[in-house]
């Protein structure tokens, strides 16, 4: 199992024995999946300049935990805040200098990953969405965790999703689901509101606090974020 990844964040957060144990027993499953494993390479998926996309989900998921236990919340709160934290960017394709094209504006990367997130989830992970009140404030704080900014609507018209053929195969309640906390708020092809739940805000709380305060360190990684063109990530 590739745990270094994980161990070098544990360093870099300075997060006590204690902690780092409880955090690994809530996220060993999710970052134990094959799919997960392959989203740690940071040249097969670079999500914020040069840090890969793993990288980026389990800082937020330590995050997360630490704003939880500062709000001294209960157990299964805090890790319910800190799964959301590992699902919510489990998008299909890399994005920076992808060269994928998509017909409008709302159907690109940073409106539709969110998206992606939810339906992979609970294509790898079925478990977490058994019952209708973890699987509703998970999903909901997948979907939301990039508010302000907006999250593409499933409203019926062409999405462009990378996982389209996932969504299809989803449990009807699953689709429900994603499809309810995305027009929540919507104003024309996209939603604008926050998680209706504390664990998604919490999570999209540590999701800034990560993006802007340790991945994003130079102006081609921030422009990236706009253009989708990262020339670090041109190989020399």
């Amino acid at each position: 199992m590739e745990k270094q990844v994980f161990d070098k964040l544990v360093e870099h957060y300075k997060i006590p024995q204690e902690d780092s144990k409880k955090i690994w027993s809530m996220i060993e499953k999710i970052y134990s999946h094959e799919e997960f494993i392959k989203r740690l390479n940071s040249e097969e998926f670079p999500h914020h300049d040069t840090v890969s996309l793993g990288e980026h989900i389990v800082s937020d998921a330590i995050v997360t935990y630490l704003i939880a236990k500062k709000k001294d919340w209960d157990i299964e709160s805090t890790r319910r805040a800190t799964t959301i934290a590992m699902f919510h960017d489990l998008y299909e394709l890399p994005w920076q200098n992808s060269g994928i094209k998509k017909s409008r504006l709302t159907n690109k990367h940073g409106f539709t990953h969110p998206l992606e997130g939810a339906i992979n989830a609970a294509t790898w992970y079925p478990s977490y969405f058994e019952d209708q009140y973890e699987e509703e404030r998970i999903i909901d704080g997948i979907v939301h965790h990039m508010f302000p900014f907006p999250v593409r609507a499933i409203d019926g018209s062409d999405l462009e999703l990378n996982n389209e053929e996932k969504y299809e195969t989803l449990p009807s309640h699953i689709k429900g689901q994603i499809i309810t906390s995305s027009t929540r708020f919507k104003i024309g092809p996209v939603s604008i509101c926050r998680s209706r739940y504390p664990e998604g805000r919490i999570m999209s709380k540590a999701d800034k606090i990560v993006s802007f305060g340790k991945d994003l360190t130079n102006i081609n990684g921030i422009t990236a974020c706009i253009t989708g063109h990262n020339k670090n990530l041109i190989k020399k």
